[in-house]
């Protein structure tokens, strides 16, 4: 299989490419790293079935020779992200989509669109199914990230009725693990990077409010799993493993042995007070549910987050750190 990779270097996306290689996939990445990095794909660059192209999907792009699968998961992707790129998002969500579902139209690929669990917004139901339409405020300001992905699931199913497109949809809900940035903004890269730097870890409101934590090698296979199948989706991705965040800054707080406090800071707008996913069409029709202990996975992010910021900390001190070579591409032309 050929496959477009679309924010391959981002956090979930770098691990994507990860997996299709192994599986002896050729896999072309398409990123402007506008909330990734270099360092996240460059110890794929050498390899032989892995070419690279620096691109904003927004404007558009083309990709040379015969594509199998379009995984279209470009897109700013953190509260931080989206509320520091508002227009950005919207467009990705919007032009972006467009742009990797003409291509999978194009040539013939099947095509996976990953959508969010934050299209439920602050959910009434809970758990959330996936025939749940959703409570989104949509001129709130988180709206910019959550009407994005909903529209690009409304023209994903467009162009599967009209065009003929095989196209499919996933719900990703909270997901960590190796790679996401110290100062990525979600709750468990800021509450290691605080808890190592032993600043207190800031929890929202009363800390009562709940995630559900799946580890990013599971959620890769649940995507290479809905790609390969049949039904089109949507289908949520995600672990009925739900915690608050209060227990959840205990809990690193535990096992980074820090001695941080917890302090409590006001609650962003539209926050959702819930969230876990039903995952019975996973399960049945993918076969697939999350294998990885959520406390391995947190040792293992932990590790990870602690030697980035070693690394940062170098940096400040003259040690070099990769940087993202603008127009950088290798083995593609668009």
């Amino acid at each position: 299989m050929r496959a477009v990779v679309t924010g391959g270097a981002g956090f979930i996306g770098s691990h994507l490419c990860e997996r299709l290689l192994a599986q002896g996939g050729d896999v072309v990445c398409v990123d402007n790293f506008m909330t990734s990095g270099l360092h996240n794909i460059e110890h794929l660059m050498q390899h032989p079935r892995f070419s690279f192209s620096y691109r904003d999907v927004s404007e558009g792009f083309v990709v040379d020779g015969p594509v199998d699968a379009v995984f279209h998961l470009a897109s700013p992707a953190s509260p931080t992200d989206y509320l520091r790129l508002p227009l950005e998002t919207l467009r990705v969500g919007s032009a972006g989509t467009w742009n990797a579902l003409d291509l999978a139209a194009s040539k013939g690929a099947r095509f996976l669109l990953t959508s969010t669990s934050e299209t439920y917004g602050d959910p009434q139901i809970h758990p959330q199914t996936e025939d749940y339409w959703g409570n989104v405020n949509p001129v709130g300001p988180r709206s910019v990230y959550d009407e994005a992905k909903r529209f690009g699931e409304a023209l994903t199913m467009a162009y599967r009725r009209t065009c003929g497109v095989d196209a499919k949809i996933v719900r990703i809900f909270n997901t960590f693990g190796p790679r996401m940035r110290p100062d990525d903004g979600r709750a468990i890269p800021t509450f290691v990077r605080q808890a190592l730097e032993g600043k207190p870890l800031t929890v929202t409101g009363d800390g009562t409010q709940t995630r559900s934590l799946c580890y990013v090698d599971d959620l890769v296979d649940g995507l290479v799993r809905m790609m390969a199948g049949e039904h089109s989706g949507p289908v949520n991705l995600g672990t009925p493993h739900e915690v608050s965040m209060l227990d959840l800054a205990r809990w690193i707080t535990e096992l980074t042995g820090s001695s941080s406090e917890i302090q409590r800071v006001p609650r962003p707008q539209d926050d959702p007070e819930k969230r876990r996913p039903d995952i019975t069409l996973a399960r049945e029709l993918l076969g697939w549910e999350p294998k990885t202990p959520v406390e391995r996975g947190l040792r293992e992010t932990i590790a990870c987050l602690s030697s980035r910021l070693s690394q940062n900390a170098g940096a400040e001190h003259g040690t070099a750190i990769p940087v993202p070579e603008q127009g950088l591409t290798t083995g593609v032309h668009s």
